[in-house]
């Protein structure tokens, strides 16, 4: 916040920088102490004393950035057959007050709705504009119970859905949770989460439309609930998801199952194994639809990660064609804050079109 405070002094201060020649050295509040420790801004009180906050931050916030680049394309679709350079940015700001608490905010920018729309790279409605891609705050509520509450984050934040798979690719990566988990790009959301204890836990949560004219729990408004039972061992687990959500057209409830194995060791011939189903029954009709996933995944693979999945792409009814989706990918540290991951997927399409394939490679920095 140095930047800040330097730029609310610049105006007190310019007769007295205009003489003096550009340097490379850093030039803050701190450097004219002694010119400004009373000076007042026009209609302001006065810039802050000894005892006041010093525009930094605080010992408890943190923050962590990530930038992502894609060079791609898709062959058998004419939106994306041509090779793509994309990006996406990441900003998350964590700040405790009690030590225990965590305030959470998300910034994200990028491109990637432009093209290679299977890709997560953060993209915003407005392409390379920076947005709030969520806030949430989560305290404890005694030993065994969190409470989180906020916006534009999911209603299952606090959910643990069984599932180690981390492709790079938005369908699969869902682990077949496509609408139990309640991930709601724009919602104000409520989760808690209960510590049973010997492995088991459970969770609920909701999603509402708080942010606009409809509001919470109304006729009018789209209102989501549900919750989950989950139960972890060492090398393996299941959790069942279950939610349910209200509109004013019909109410459509899914049932979403997860399991999985991890081997004792990594870097062996043997994957660990993610499998998720995941059931709808819309309210308006008697025709249910599913949904499926299975992914493998070789940690430690020679110096990365290898992993294999496919599933369907979306919800389908028991009485329509289920179209699939495989992938490929490597995950491959270049260092402690570089990764690059080469991705080729598979998209079926109807009978008489060719299949859309994919090939990307993704680079991810993190600091």
């Amino acid at each position: 916040m140095k930047l800040f405070k330097s730029l609310l002094v610049a105006p007190a201060t310019l007769g007295l920088l205009a003489p003096m020649s550009a340097t490379a050295n850093e030039i803050t509040v701190n450097d004219f102490n002694p010119a400004i420790e009373n000076t007042l801004i026009a209609g302001g009180e006065g810039l802050v004393d000894d005892q006041s906050y010093d525009g930094g931050f605080s010992e408890t916030t943190t923050a962590s950035f990530s930038a992502d680049f894609a060079v791609g394309a898709v062959d058998g679709t004419t939106a994306q057959d041509a090779v793509q350079a994309l990006y996406g940015f990441q900003i998350d700001l964590s700040t405790s007050f009690t030590g225990e608490d965590s305030l959470d905010v998300s910034i994200d920018a990028g491109n990637g709705g432009n093209g290679l729309t299977l890709l997560d790279l953060n993209e915003t409605t407005a392409d390379d504009a920076l947005a709030v891609d969520g806030i949430s705050y989560t305290f404890p509520l005694g030993e065994k119970v969190s409470i989180m509450v906020g916006n534009d984050v999911a209603g299952s934040s606090l959910y643990n859905t069984a599932c180690v798979y981390g492709g790079p690719t938005k369908s699969l990566d869902d682990c077949g949770n496509a609408y139990s988990a309640m991930d709601a790009s724009e919602a104000t959301a409520m989760s808690a989460s209960f510590d049973i204890g010997n492995g088991f836990a459970a969770a609920i949560g909701y999603e509402g439309e708080g942010d606009n004219t409809d509001g919470l729990f109304t006729t009018q408004g789209t209102d989501t609930y549900g919750g989950q039972i989950s139960y972890s061992a060492d090398q393996y687990a299941a959790s069942v998801t279950y939610a349910t959500y209200d509109t004013p057209a019909t109410d459509t409830t899914y049932l979403g199952l997860n399991a999985y194995w991890a081997p004792e060791e990594t870097g062996t011939a043997v994957p660990s194994i993610s499998v998720g189903y995941e059931t709808g029954n819309p309210g308006n009709t008697t025709v249910d639809t599913n949904h499926y996933f299975i992914g493998l995944q070789w940690d430690e693979m020679g110096p990365g990660t290898f992993g294999l999945a496919y599933g369907t792409q979306q919800h389908y009814a028991e009485t329509a064609t289920e179209y699939l989706e495989y992938e490929a990918f490597y995950s491959y540290p270049v260092n402690d804050g570089m990764t690059i991951t080469p991705v080729i997927f598979v998209r079926e399409t109807a009978a008489g079109s060719d299949d859309e394939t994919g090939i990307a490679v993704k680079t991810s920095f993190s600091f």
